[in-house]
């Protein structure tokens, strides 16, 4: 076996070198002890609950799979699409929630609710009904909510009274739980939320039946059913959402909002005023945050947020902090910026997200330079000192800070207390075998940020093909300041191409006015910008060969791919497509009517942005890949684009990946072949 080969492999067992890091950190607010996800090794997908005790420094297994499950895991249906909207390929604990003392922690495992007690470091099965998914203990850590055959159920810690709470009314409804779109776009996983007593909780209901159903076949195996999903393509019916406040008493009241914002957010409820609902238009351009009263379900507008082209959802807001402000990010003079009450305490950064509200607000932002992403306090304070990219979560005094740098491989995870370092937290995953060999630069006149990638052997004046390898669309980065984020593209690179991946408008990071320019124009500006960013590097990397051009991308970056060979055949002379959106009138509401608007007012915007009028012109190698199970962008978008070229009389490859999802193929083997594949076409579709 190669090098080469072994890499992949290495890189497929353990999910890209992230396999043993530690994630998803709980900090009880006493800074005593804070609980978090990790595998026993750096090849193990099984993730295990610990508990580090911040004042001796011991760590305990609270939740082991391999201890109270006894035997190998197994998903439901309901389970297997939370995962697929997280993008989650691990096993075991890969979620919890706690008690507001982080004491008590409930997970689920095949299905099944456990408990975990911090505080006597046990851990035991509650029997319940099942399947069930998001289980949350209340705060006062009496009670563990969860959802089952689309039910709210709520059960005692002790596994007395399992009852449910909320029952569907019929087929296609649904009680706390998200629907794809918020799940898929809005980054809420959730739909229940427990009041600071523990005593009701605030739960939305789903309503899919008027949104299309789509059917997802299995051509591998002709005798299985096609499974059917609700899928709210582009100018089609949204899920429906409503909201009622269930008590553990079984009392019911109806929330009232404007039905007119029909997207829910996300909501807030703490002990520091009445709970918080964040509602968007349609159209995204109205953002109200609204308080609603438990008792009565009336709700009163207490914030409004407005654009013309659209407003963007930050994770972590709305809240209030301790003393009753309302805490949000808005585009505001050029920045997206942190508000408590009407004062910004972000000053001009960039806020990326709001990690904690307490005394102060902890949240991620970048300055001028959006490779750069920072923990910082309101104020602003910078927490984070060390080049690259951080995030934080906290607890009281204590704070723990995960690093990721060009500097090492892997994150770095330490824990400070009142401020002062008291030790850290080991990940154990693989250290990679290979070292990026990457210059990051600013090109162009809009300094578009780039990474280039030479052959660890190259040697200066040697001409090399390029191999572009962009995601290149909205709300997503390619170009960070950590060596992990160009693993895989030193590894392409190593097989005798320069790499340059490019970050162009809409990409995050970079301010409101940076974001927004790809509207109704994502085709024209994105591919603009990857053809100005290749310009940029060739003129200060003159061994960039711009006779042999190829461009390799995934869903937004295979779309990008074979726009690329398309519209711009005299600057890239090959492309792969992977999993590409090609006619966006068959994506879904949320993402596309942002970007394109809705398809009947502007048909000629879809019209414009996709590639399906595009086939006559291939005249470059293209080979498209897509999976058959995808459920985000159907194999539809695949099928369409080929038929056209064929239609066209435009040759081109098609590779449909059996059982595959939106998330590329991870099996050993499989991986190995998938890229060893890419390669192999590449160099031959440049004549390398």
């Amino acid at each position: 076996m190669t090098s080469e080969t072994t890499f992949l492999r290495l890189q497929a067992r353990t999910q890209r070198f992230t396999l043993g890091s530690p994630r998803e950190f709980r900090v009880a607010p006493d800074g005593g002890h804070v609980l978090f996800l990790r595998s026993a090794g750096g090849e193990d997908r099984t993730h295990i609950l610990w508990k580090r005790d911040l004042t001796t420094g011991a760590e305990t297994r609270l939740g082991d799979p391999a201890v109270l499950l006894g035997g190998s895991e197994e998903l439901s249906a309901e389970e297997r699409a939370r995962r697929e909207r997280s993008r989650e390929q691990g096993a075991g604990v890969i979620g919890c929630a706690t008690d507001a003392r982080a004491e008590v922690v409930a997970f689920a495992l095949s299905g099944r609710l456990f408990v975990a007690d911090a505080r006597t470091e046990q851990a035991s099965e509650v029997t319940t009904a099942t399947p069930i998914v998001d289980p949350r203990p209340n705060p006062t850590g009496t009670h563990v909510a969860y959802v089952a055959n689309d039910e709210l159920r709520v059960v005692g810690v002790d596994g007395a009274d399992d009852r449910a709470l909320a029952t569907p009314e019929g087929e296609g409804r649904a009680c706390g739980v998200a629907e794809f779109v918020a799940a898929e776009e809005m980054s809420r996983s959730r739909g229940y939320w427990w009041s600071p007593d523990g005593t009701r909780l605030l739960v939305a209901f789903t309503d899919k039946r008027d949104v299309q159903r789509w059917h997802i076949a299995d051509p591998a195996n002709p005798a299985a059913e096609p499974s059917v999903v609700s899928y709210p393509a582009a100018g089609t019916a949204n899920v429906k959402v409503s909201l009622a406040v269930i008590g553990l008493d079984g009392s019911k009241v109806d929330v009232d909002w404007d039905g007119a914002l029909e997207y829910l957010v996300t909501a807030h409820w703490s002990a520091a005023g009445l709970p918080l609902i964040a509602v968007q238009s349609r159209d995204q351009k109205t953002v109200e945050t609204r308080t609603v009263d438990p008792d009565t379900g009336a709700t009163e507008l207490v914030h409004t947020d407005t654009d013309d082209t659209w407003v963007e959802i930050v994770t972590g807001v709305p809240a209030w902090t301790p003393d009753g402000a309302l805490v949000r990010v808005e585009a505001h003079d050029g920045a997206n910026r942190l508000f408590v009450g009407a004062e910004v305490v972000s000053g001009d950064l960039q806020v990326r997200s709001v990690l904690d509200v307490g005394d102060d607000v902890l949240f991620t932002a970048s300055a001028e330079d959006p490779t750069q992403v920072h923990v910082y306090r309101s104020g602003p304070v910078q927490v984070s000192t060390v080049d690259g990219v951080h995030s934080a979560a906290r607890g009281g005094d204590a704070t723990v800070l995960t690093s990721w740098s060009l500097d090492w491989s892997g994150p770095r995870i330490t824990v400070s207390r009142g401020g002062t370092a008291v030790g850290e937290i080991e990940s154990l995953a693989v250290t990679p075998p290979l070292t990026p060999n990457v210059t990051l630069m600013s090109v162009g006149e809009r300094d578009l940020r780039v990474a280039v990638l030479y052959p660890a052997d190259h040697v200066a004046g040697t001409k090399l093909p390029v191999l572009m390898d962009p995601y290149g669309g909205p709300h997503a980065q390619r170009v960070l300041s950590t060596r992990n984020a160009y693993l895989g593209p030193q590894w392409l690179a190593d097989q005798g191409f320069a790499v340059v991946i490019a970050d162009g408008r809409g990409t995050p990071g970079r301010g409101p006015v940076w974001e927004r320019e790809i509207a109704f124009e994502p085709a024209e500006v994105t591919l603009t910008d990857q053809i100005d960013a290749l310009h940029g590097v060739a003129a200060a990397h003159p061994d960039l060969d711009l006779t042999k051009v190829a461009i390799r991308g995934w869903s937004y970056g295979g779309y990008l791919a074979a726009l690329a060979v398309l519209r711009a055949p005299e600057v890239f002379h090959a492309a792969i497509a992977g999993a590409p959106v090609t006619d966006w009138r068959l994506y879904d509401t949320h993402y596309t009517e942002r970007y394109l608007g809705h398809p009947d007012e502007r048909p000629e915007v879809y019209d414009r942005n996709s590639l399906i009028d595009d086939a006559p012109k291939l005249d470059r190698p293209l080979l498209i890949i897509h999976g058959l199970a995808d459920d985000n962008v159907v194999v539809a978008h695949a099928i369409r684009l080929s038929s056209a070229l064929v239609a066209a009389g435009r040759p081109h490859a098609l590779l449909p990946l059996p059982g595959v999802t939106h998330m590329t193929p991870q099996e050993d083997d499989v991986a190995e072949n998938f890229m060893l594949m890419q390669v192999r076409w590449l160099k031959s579709a440049l004549g390398v």
